[in-house]
């Protein structure tokens, strides 16, 4: 008795169910793009040395630079701020 199931087990109708869609929604046709994917695997999969963060040429140096800029520089900021926190004010 304790195993059979208290909830039937039939899935529930749905409530919003529509068999047509809306007029203003484009159709599937004009949205079609070319998979980049096998493209994006051969240049990732190339084994080149590089790193995979770099792998796309320039626009991946200049974003990693940048990033690393930002992260040294935020790193130096913090720790001026460290130090002219922990310094005593004059009275």
């Amino acid at each position: 008795q304790g195993l059979k199931p208290i909830v039937p087990t039939e899935s529930p109708a749905p409530i919003f169910e529509t068999s047509k869609l809306p007029p203003d929604l484009p159709t599937a046709d004009s949205n079609l793009v070319q998979n980049k994917v096998p493209d994006l695997q051969k240049i990732f999969q190339r084994s080149d040395g590089l790193p995979v963060h770099l792998k796309r040429g320039v626009p991946d140096k200049m974003l990693y630079r940048t990033t690393m800029a930002l992260t040294i520089g935020g790193t130096i900021y913090c720790l001026i701020a460290l130090y002219i926190a922990s310094q005593p004010k004059n009275q």
